[in-house]
């Protein structure tokens, strides 16, 4: 059975129940609070494996609570999986550049929200696993596996759960193409449900944080991306 925690921030108190008692019945520790203040508190106070966060919460919204968890070195490598009753490409896409690893749209299926938690932390897991693992130096780039930790000529560069993963999993092939689907396997696992176009953000964004480094991630038209040799 999981013992991994879960903190859910929702403030509709059905939702909550619904969410709980599911993690509960998988095996999972679950902490609940109702605003975005509340868990930005639970998640500083003690980190958990995973959050799930809605985006319309009253007071301190999820977009906020997202930037901020991100920005803090205690909390930026907490995987987040945002929930949202709004299903437009839009907002998906800002929940992905605030620093969301995965999101999920209302009304949603308890198994599918398991399903996405599973994978997410199995990832997680597996990079653990993977901390003896030697720093990798690509031009500018360093990257140490177990502190999940990129520089940037040897400045600090925050990257999301999914941004380090993508940036670690290119780096370590380089001049190799491989389609978003490839590298979707190869971050979250196989049959992980994904757009295009939310990849397409994260490597906007990788670039973005990387600064002049980022343009070793190359756009191959017509099939995926690569990091230059």
């Amino acid at each position: 059975m999981a013992r991994e925690t879960v903190l859910v921030v929702e403030d509709d108190e059905d939702i909550q129940e619904l969410i709980r008692y599911n993690l509960a019945q998988a095996g999972y520790r679950v902490t609940v609070t109702g605003s975005g203040e509340d868990g930005l508190k639970a998640a500083r106070a003690n980190p958990p494996n995973l959050i799930l966060l809605d985006i319309m919460l009253p007071g301190l919204d999820g977009l906020e609570v997202c930037r901020l968890l991100a920005a803090q070195e205690t909390t930026r490598a907490i995987p987040v999986i945002m929930l949202t009753a709004k299903g437009e490409e839009a907002d998906i896409i800002t929940g992905l550049q605030m620093g969301a690893d995965d999101y999920i749209t209302k009304p949603f299926s308890p198994r599918v929200l398991l399903a996405r938690i599973k994978v997410v932390l199995r990832r997680q897991g597996r990079d653990a696993d993977e901390g003896g693992e030697q720093p990798l130096k690509v031009g500018e780039i360093h990257i140490h596996p177990g502190r999940r930790e990129v520089r940037v000529k040897g400045k600090l560069v925050e990257l999301t759960f999914t941004e380090f993963g993508i940036l670690h999993f290119l780096a370590r092939h380089p001049g190799w193409v491989y389609t978003r689907e490839q590298i979707v396997d190869a971050v979250h696992g196989e049959d992980y449900p994904v757009t295009d176009r939310s990849i397409d953000v994260q490597m906007v964004s990788l670039r973005r944080k990387l600064g002049s480094a980022g343009d070793g991630l190359e756009t191959v038209r017509g099939v995926g991306y690569r990091f230059k040799e």
